[in-house]
């Protein structure tokens, strides 16, 4: 049975892998990301950004490319306090769009989490198509992100679903 839907490769994102106890990390870069999500597995945006946040003391800063130097000058990972790891991570992850009327029943293959409990812009990470991967719901569809090794082993995996 062939699945109705689009699997595009997303343009290249700056990223940012932040741990840390929420205050220091605001206190420490602030002014330099969007508001920290309000309840777990959420996100939040401004200025072109996105905060997703996955875990117990642990965000995702998503940007366009064109601001990575610009935040890395910011967040300074380097000199940030030993309770906070600021990671620069954007040549680590490669996020894939799922969109179309058959992007749950994809989805229902590629992973054992019930997604159909997220909402719009709701975000995890999961376990897809054997690997470890970064979900969220988004119009039309999902969002996934996967180590880059990965990346071509997942597109072809994803393809042959929809086939």
């Amino acid at each position: 049975m062939a699945y109705d839907v689009q699997i595009t490769e997303s343009p290249r994102a700056a990223l940012f892998d932040l741990k840390g106890d929420a205050v220091a990390l605001t206190a420490w870069a602030g002014s330099h990301l969007p508001p920290l999500p309000a309840r777990p597995n959420s996100l939040t945006k401004a200025a072109a950004q996105t905060l997703c946040w996955i875990g117990p003391d642990h965000w995702i800063l998503r940007a366009d490319a064109a601001q990575e130097d610009a935040l890395l000058a910011a967040l300074r990972p380097s000199e940030a306090p030993a309770e906070l790891s600021v990671v620069l991570i954007s040549d680590t992850l490669v996020f894939m769009t799922i969109t179309g009327p058959g992007a749950d029943d994809v989805m229902a293959v590629a992973t054992p989490l019930n997604f159909t409990r997220l909402a719009a812009d709701d975000v995890t990470l999961a376990e897809a198509l054997g690997t470890k991967a970064l979900l969220r719901r988004i119009a039309g569809g999902f969002e996934i992100a996967v180590d880059l090794s990965y990346a071509p082993m997942i597109e072809e995996y994803l393809h042959r679903i929809r086939a």
